[in-house]
């Protein structure tokens, strides 16, 4: 049984790795390149030999099955769990070079929320690749953080202890610290697990924000119904890469049918696919 993601776990994923190369150098890649990723938990394959390329100024869902490896995809591509094999790039960069590009929301069920911490450090957490995890954060850097907390309408919760929130309140508190980081890639566990109908439409709602920033954002979604209202590219995965593209030509009910097999009603699948052309 894998050990929760702690809170000094997702402080140190921002603040570790190298620094990306100078903009001006840089050439356009995919923000987020998988080559070849295999990751195995015993003898058995989570995911094998997946090839995946995640376009910029877009909004992803990574979808397939219960057990079908998608928090496994991100979480192998991020170097939280190993990979057995298989290479990862971060716009065009080897991603243990480009991590300060990167902003990461976990699933809330990984998280420790019996942390002594307060709503308002969680998201300076965010800030701390900035000076360090031993740094001292500036009051402009401060006022940074409560700005992302009323991004996500959280701001009257700043010295509130993480476990006295609700599930939703949690989940925009992380969203808050992903902002804070200023990324150029997002990448969210299940954003939506679990929240109340008003959380997840302000998710979405920053989510799209960030895309008409320039950003690239990435999650792992479960709710077939709405990925055509959210998404722009989706990713079909089941242990293998099923298919991938935009999402009017790919979620469609063959693709569908690919990943999920006999657990969605061809009537189910062509309700799905129908809502995306």
């Amino acid at each position: 049984m894998r050990a929760p993601l702690t809170m000094h776990t997702a402080a140190t994923l921002a603040t570790t790795g190298g620094r990306a190369a100078p903009a001006s150098t840089r050439a356009p890649e995919s923000p987020l390149a998988v080559r070849g990723l295999t990751v195995s938990y015993g003898e058995k394959p989570a995911i094998f030999s997946v090839d995946a390329d995640f376009p910029a100024q877009a909004m992803t869902a990574i979808i397939g099955p219960n057990g079908a490896g998608k928090s496994t995809l991100l979480k192998a591509a991020l170097g939280v769990i190993p990979r057995l094999s298989g290479e990862v790039s971060i716009f065009g960069t080897p991603v243990e070079q480009a991590r300060d590009r990167i902003a990461y929301v976990p699933q809330r069920a990984s998280v420790d929320w019996d942390f002594p911490t307060t709503v308002i450090d969680v998201v300076q957490m965010g800030l701390y690749r900035k000076v360090g995890l031993l740094g001292r954060l500036s009051g402009a850097m401060t006022a940074q953080a409560r700005e992302c907390l009323d991004r996500v309408g959280m701001a009257d919760f700043a010295h509130r202890q993480i476990g006295q929130l609700s599930g939703g309140q949690q989940q925009r508190v992380f969203l808050a610290r992903a902002l804070a980081q200023d990324a150029d890639l997002y990448l969210l566990d299940e954003p939506f697990a679990g929240v109340d109908a008003a959380t997840e439409r302000a998710i979405i709602d920053v989510l799209k924000l960030l895309k008409a920033e320039g950003k690239a954002v990435v999650a792992v979604h479960h709710d077939l119904s709405t990925v055509a209202d959210y998404f722009d590219h989706v990713f079909l995965i089941n242990v293998r890469r099923i298919a991938e593209g935009p999402v009017a030509t790919t979620f469609t009910p063959e693709n569908l049918s690919a990943a999920y097999g006999g657990r969605l009603a061809a009537t189910h699948m062509a309700e799905l696919a129908g809502v995306a052309s």
